[in-house]
Protein backbone atom coordinates (compact mmCIF):
# COMPACT_ATOMS: atom_id res chain seq x y z
CA UNK A 1 0.00 0.00 0.00
CA UNK A 2 1.52 3.39 -0.79
CA UNK A 3 1.36 6.29 1.95
CA UNK A 4 -0.41 8.24 -0.58
CA UNK A 5 -4.02 7.29 0.14
CA UNK A 6 -6.08 3.89 0.93
CA UNK A 7 -6.51 2.30 -2.56
CA UNK A 8 -10.61 2.80 -1.80
CA UNK A 9 -10.41 6.16 -1.30
CA UNK A 10 -8.25 6.97 -4.37
CA UNK A 11 -10.45 5.48 -6.17
CA UNK A 12 -13.50 7.48 -4.84
CA UNK A 13 -11.69 10.52 -5.81
CA UNK A 14 -10.89 9.69 -8.89
CA UNK A 15 -14.09 9.16 -9.85
CA UNK A 16 -15.25 12.15 -8.55
CA UNK A 17 -12.74 13.77 -10.30
CA UNK A 18 -13.99 12.62 -13.21
CA UNK A 19 -17.21 13.21 -13.42
CA UNK A 20 -18.77 15.46 -16.00
CA UNK A 21 -20.23 17.42 -13.98
CA UNK A 22 -17.43 18.37 -12.29
CA UNK A 23 -15.28 18.60 -15.45
CA UNK A 24 -17.50 21.15 -17.18
CA UNK A 25 -17.73 23.19 -13.45
CA UNK A 26 -13.90 23.25 -14.07
CA UNK A 27 -14.24 24.24 -17.31
CA UNK A 28 -16.54 27.01 -16.44
CA UNK A 29 -14.65 28.04 -13.62
CA UNK A 30 -11.58 28.10 -15.92
CA UNK A 31 -13.04 30.11 -19.16
CA UNK A 32 -15.05 32.82 -15.97
CA UNK A 33 -12.97 35.68 -16.98
CA UNK A 34 -13.61 34.68 -20.77
CA UNK A 35 -17.24 34.83 -20.14
CA UNK A 36 -17.62 37.43 -18.03
CA UNK A 37 -15.29 39.94 -19.53
CA UNK A 38 -17.06 39.89 -22.83
CA UNK A 39 -20.66 40.14 -21.20
CA UNK A 40 -19.61 43.28 -19.41
CA UNK A 41 -17.63 44.75 -22.67
CA UNK A 42 -21.29 44.20 -24.30
CA UNK A 43 -23.30 45.58 -21.18
CA UNK A 44 -20.54 48.80 -21.58
CA UNK A 45 -19.48 49.31 -24.88
CA UNK A 46 -18.07 52.67 -24.42
CA UNK A 47 -16.19 51.29 -21.17
CA UNK A 48 -14.71 48.54 -24.09
CA UNK A 49 -13.94 51.42 -26.38
CA UNK A 50 -12.00 53.19 -23.51
CA UNK A 51 -9.83 50.12 -22.22
CA UNK A 52 -9.01 49.66 -26.21
CA UNK A 53 -8.07 53.22 -26.38
CA UNK A 54 -5.77 52.79 -22.64
CA UNK A 55 -3.85 49.93 -24.33
CA UNK A 56 -3.12 51.74 -27.50
CA UNK A 57 -5.42 49.43 -29.56
CA UNK A 58 -6.61 50.91 -32.72
CA UNK A 59 -9.38 51.05 -34.05
CA UNK A 60 -11.25 50.77 -30.76
CA UNK A 61 -14.27 49.22 -32.09
CA UNK A 62 -12.47 46.82 -34.30
CA UNK A 63 -10.41 45.52 -31.31
CA UNK A 64 -13.36 45.59 -29.06
CA UNK A 65 -15.66 43.89 -31.26
CA UNK A 66 -13.01 41.13 -31.99
CA UNK A 67 -12.31 40.61 -28.53
CA UNK A 68 -15.71 40.12 -27.59
CA UNK A 69 -16.45 37.30 -29.97
CA UNK A 70 -12.91 35.57 -29.70
CA UNK A 71 -13.40 34.97 -25.65
CA UNK A 72 -17.13 34.10 -26.31
CA UNK A 73 -16.26 31.83 -29.45
CA UNK A 74 -13.15 30.64 -27.65
CA UNK A 75 -14.38 29.49 -24.31
CA UNK A 76 -17.42 27.88 -25.52
CA UNK A 77 -15.16 25.55 -27.24
CA UNK A 78 -13.38 24.60 -24.20
CA UNK A 79 -16.56 23.94 -22.35
CA UNK A 80 -18.41 22.44 -25.00
CA UNK A 81 -15.20 20.36 -25.83
CA UNK A 82 -15.76 21.17 -29.92
CA UNK A 83 -12.09 21.70 -30.46
CA UNK A 84 -11.79 21.80 -26.98
CA UNK A 85 -7.81 21.90 -27.57
CA UNK A 86 -7.79 24.90 -30.26
CA UNK A 87 -10.37 26.77 -27.82
CA UNK A 88 -7.92 25.95 -24.71
CA UNK A 89 -4.84 26.91 -27.10
CA UNK A 90 -5.75 30.15 -28.03
CA UNK A 91 -6.81 31.23 -25.08
CA UNK A 92 -3.68 30.78 -23.66
CA UNK A 93 -1.76 32.63 -26.48
CA UNK A 94 -4.23 35.64 -25.76
CA UNK A 95 -3.96 35.80 -22.59
CA UNK A 96 -0.42 35.50 -22.53
CA UNK A 97 -0.35 38.85 -25.13
CA UNK A 98 -2.73 40.27 -22.69
CA UNK A 99 -0.44 40.44 -19.68
CA UNK A 100 2.18 41.65 -21.55
CA UNK A 101 -0.05 44.25 -23.00
CA UNK A 102 -2.25 45.35 -19.96
CA UNK A 103 0.01 44.24 -16.84
CA UNK A 104 3.39 46.00 -17.71
CA UNK A 105 4.52 46.08 -14.25
CA UNK A 106 8.09 46.80 -14.79
CA UNK A 107 7.58 50.10 -15.33
CA UNK A 108 5.40 50.84 -12.73
CA UNK A 109 6.82 52.57 -9.72
CA UNK A 110 7.52 50.46 -6.11
CA UNK A 111 3.98 50.51 -4.18
CA UNK A 112 0.82 48.68 -4.07
CA UNK A 113 -0.24 49.04 -7.82
CA UNK A 114 2.84 47.53 -8.44
CA UNK A 115 2.71 44.70 -6.49
CA UNK A 116 -0.86 43.74 -7.78
CA UNK A 117 -0.14 43.88 -11.08
CA UNK A 118 2.83 41.78 -10.80
CA UNK A 119 0.88 39.09 -9.11
CA UNK A 120 -2.07 39.78 -11.31
CA UNK A 121 0.60 39.06 -14.09
CA UNK A 122 1.94 35.99 -12.47
CA UNK A 123 -1.73 34.88 -12.00
CA UNK A 124 -2.41 34.93 -15.55
CA UNK A 125 0.48 32.82 -16.77
CA UNK A 126 -0.73 30.21 -14.47
CA UNK A 127 -3.81 30.76 -16.25
CA UNK A 128 -2.15 30.18 -19.50
CA UNK A 129 -0.74 27.34 -18.28
CA UNK A 130 -3.39 25.89 -17.27
CA UNK A 131 -4.95 26.16 -21.12
CA UNK A 132 -1.98 24.56 -22.32
CA UNK A 133 -2.72 21.65 -19.75
CA UNK A 134 -6.45 21.52 -20.84
CA UNK A 135 -5.19 21.44 -24.44
CA UNK A 136 -2.62 18.45 -23.92
CA UNK A 137 -5.53 16.23 -22.01
CA UNK A 138 -7.79 16.55 -24.68
CA UNK A 139 -5.28 16.14 -27.27
CA UNK A 140 -3.62 13.36 -25.76
CA UNK A 141 -6.15 11.05 -23.72
CA UNK A 142 -9.28 13.88 -23.35
CA UNK A 143 -10.96 14.26 -26.40
CA UNK A 144 -14.43 13.22 -26.90
CA UNK A 145 -14.63 12.24 -23.24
Amino acid sequence: MTSNSHPTTRGLLADIASAPALRTAALLALCAAYIQGPLTKIADFDGALAEMDRFGLHPAAFFAVAVIIFELTASTMVVSGFLRWAGALALAGFTILATFIALRFWEMAPGLERIMATNAFFEHLGLAGAFVFVAAYDLTRGAGK
